[in-house]
């Protein structure tokens, strides 16, 4: 069976200063009632693309985030920007604001979806790098303001987003959805549901989540936001993702079970990010923590926030069980490197001797040169299995199980790293210029 829960790059991103509600909207023309997009599924995140004053870049859509934000833009890409002016911006993490730049009045647009003024924020940080971790360049997040004018489903079976005119849309009667009412807190959804933390009761304890389809865990709780949050006796210490203001780190561990209405999710992954990490997102007193993607996936999703409103409906992985990354590898995106391949549509045949029992033949193979993707290791977590197995941050990746990693995406290698504990990974990678052999076993953490 395939599995569908993949390596986390969690982003979480609050303004340093407060602005107010933006009244740039976006809208459907051509009389349109609705309008529907394929996106891409990375590590659990939404990518789909906008076409930004007339340059076309690619968006997570992360209902964590009150403003647009581009944080990849080079010289090359050639976006012009209207109205700047420099600002100051705080992310989840430890570190200090950092400097940006606030554009406004910028044309948006994908197909029939429309804006002739919306305002965004360019981060010039190199080191907050989601391409990298995803294997496709990345230039921003969008998240509020394409998500307050209209009615937005994602059906993450089929990979496609529909945005409906929210003034024209009719809810159908839905008896496999559960529908909750929103909550807003500087311009971020938050929905109450029940957790079941003690793996021996059947308690439910009540918690206000964020509604967060650009963080890419299935759930994050704040220690002590709550009497019963604690975090469980069985869990290990990770690197949970990258903010704006720096790395997060936490415990990862598994509860019981989470309620949403009719619908309960058993033994989900859980982290408990560092309250230092946290310390503007506890600013909202009455939030415990977030719901992420590899929740959210398991559903189809329907955002009205016109009317405040959340709906469910069980979609294909609902059942699919949750694990986690088992081999301590943060696996990253290394750029191109040249690759020498048998041309095989050009290979020359020769018939060079001819006996009473054979005919000898010759293969002359041509080669070409190609570029190929690598990956390289970012961070190994310490007492992971490939931590004691020897391996280091920047090595690189040359074959996985027996297959070169130039012949996969960056999701289909760590996909493997996410499979059945004791599920035997051996890696060839380069370190200094030489090839190494390493194996290791998959092991559970909290075991």
């Amino acid at each position: 069976m395939k599995i569908n829960f993949k390596y986390c790059v969690s982003v979480f991103i609050i303004l340093y200063n407060t602005f107010g509600i933006s009244q740039n909207n976006f809208s459907l023309i051509n009389q349109s009632e609705k309008q529907t997009i394929s996106f891409k599924l990375l590590n659990n995140l939404v990518v789909f693309p906008i076409n930004v004053n007339g340059k076309e870049l690619n968006f997570i859509l992360d209902s964590g985030v009150g403003t647009t934000i581009l944080f990849n833009i080079q010289t090359n890409d050639s976006l012009k920007l209207k109205n700047v002016e420099k600002i100051k911006l705080q992310g989840l993490g430890s570190e200090e604001p950092i400097d940006a730049i606030l554009s406004k009045g910028n044309i948006f647009k994908n197909k029939n979806i429309f804006s002739s003024s919306q305002d965004l924020y360019v981060v010039f940080d190199e080191s907050f790098d989601l391409s990298s971790k995803l294997g496709l360049t990345i230039h921003g997040i969008i998240g509020y303001e394409i998500l307050k004018d209209f009615v937005v489903t994602i059906n993450y079976d089929s990979k496609k987003i529909t945005f409906y005119d929210s003034d024209t849309y009719i809810y159908k009667k839905c008896k496999k959805c559960e529908t909750f009412d929103l909550e807003f807190n500087k311009l971020k959804p938050y929905v109450n549901v029940g957790v079941k933390l003690d793996s021996e009761s059947e308690k439910v304890t009540p918690v206000k989540l964020l509604i967060d389809s650009g963080g890419s865990d299935a759930m994050w709780l704040f220690e002590n936001s709550h009497p019963d949050i604690v975090p469980p006796k069985k869990f290990f210490i990770d690197f949970l993702g990258e903010g704006l203001s720096g790395s997060i780190h936490g415990k990862r561990a598994k509860i019981k079970g989470i309620i949403l209405g009719k619908f309960e999710l058993k033994q989900p992954t859980v982290s408990f990010p560092d309250s230092s990490a946290i310390v503007n997102a506890l600013k909202f007193e009455g939030r415990n923590g977030s719901l992420g993607a590899v929740i959210l996936k398991r559903f189809t999703i329907t955002f009205d926030y016109k009317n405040s409103k959340i709906s469910f409906k069980k979609g294909r992985t609902f059942n699919d069980p949750f694990r986690y990354n088992m081999s301590g590898i943060e696996l990253v995106y290394n750029g191109k490197l040249l690759v020498k391949e048998h041309d095989f549509a050009n290979v020359s045949l020769f018939i060079n001797e001819k006996t009473a029992q054979e005919n000898r033949i010759t293969l002359d193979y041509n080669y070409k040169y190609t570029f190929k993707p690598s990956y390289r290791i970012l961070k190994v977590s310490v007492g992971s299995p490939a931590d004691i197995a020897g391996l280091l941050p920047n090595d690189i990746v040359i074959k996985i199980n027996g297959e070169f990693t130039y012949k996969m995406k960056l999701d289909e290698i760590v996909e493997k790293f996410y499979q059945k504990e004791n599920k035997k990974i051996s890696l060839i990678i380069e370190r200094n210029g030489q090839d190494y052999q390493y194996q290791f076993n998959l092991k559970d953490m909290l075991k």
